[in-house]
């Protein structure tokens, strides 16, 4: 209501910035005083104010290339790594493969070992028993002879010496034959 007022009051005198409440006095002092500003801030504030942001633009531009050799070094090591990693798979096969190969063999070997061994022990069994057997028939043919010699003993009703004894035994064998 107030400006609308002063508006009001103004207006007949025909002057429109003073209808509209400028005043020029204050116009025109402060518009010196904002180019004096602007020449003080272009003089003294706007330099060192260009100079911090060239400065932070300039630590920016370092930080950016900092950051791309980093990603670049970054990269170059992830491909060392993958390097690595390729070479180290590659060489646990190796060393999977040498083990079966060397497990392999071992087993071989000790199959090897284990049928030579069974082999002598069946060798070592059958000469045993070849022993036994020869054995069994000098024994058979010791109590052969015994039998013989007391039935011829007996048959004949007289003892036999060693010499007519062996002789009537061998004949008698003979003819068992």
């Amino acid at each position: 209501m107030n400006i609308l007022g002063q508006f009001a009051e103004a207006a007949p005198s025909g002057d429109l910035f003073t209808a509209l409440g400028i005043d020029w006095k204050m116009l025109v002092f402060q518009l010196v005083a904002f180019v004096i500003l602007v020449f003080l801030l272009g003089k003294f504030v706007y330099p060192s104010l260009m100079k911090a942001v060239d400065k932070r633009q300039a630590n920016i531009e370092e930080a950016a290339r900092a950051s791309e050799s980093a990603q670049k070094q970054a990269d170059k090591t992830k491909t060392e790594v993958e390097e690595l990693l390729k070479q180290a798979r590659q060489d646990a096969s190796s060393i999977l493969t040498t083990a079966k190969e060397e497990a392999n063999a071992a087993a071989e070997r000790a199959d090897a070992k284990a049928k030579a061994r069974a082999e002598r022990i069946v060798a070592d069994a059958h000469e045993q028993v070849e022993k036994d057997i020869v054995a069994a028939r000098k024994a058979l043919h010791n109590e052969t002879l015994t039998l013989v010699a007391l039935a011829t003993e007996k048959v004949v009703g007289k003892a036999m010496t060693d010499k007519i004894d062996e002789k009537v035994i061998a004949t008698s064998l003979e003819e068992a034959k």
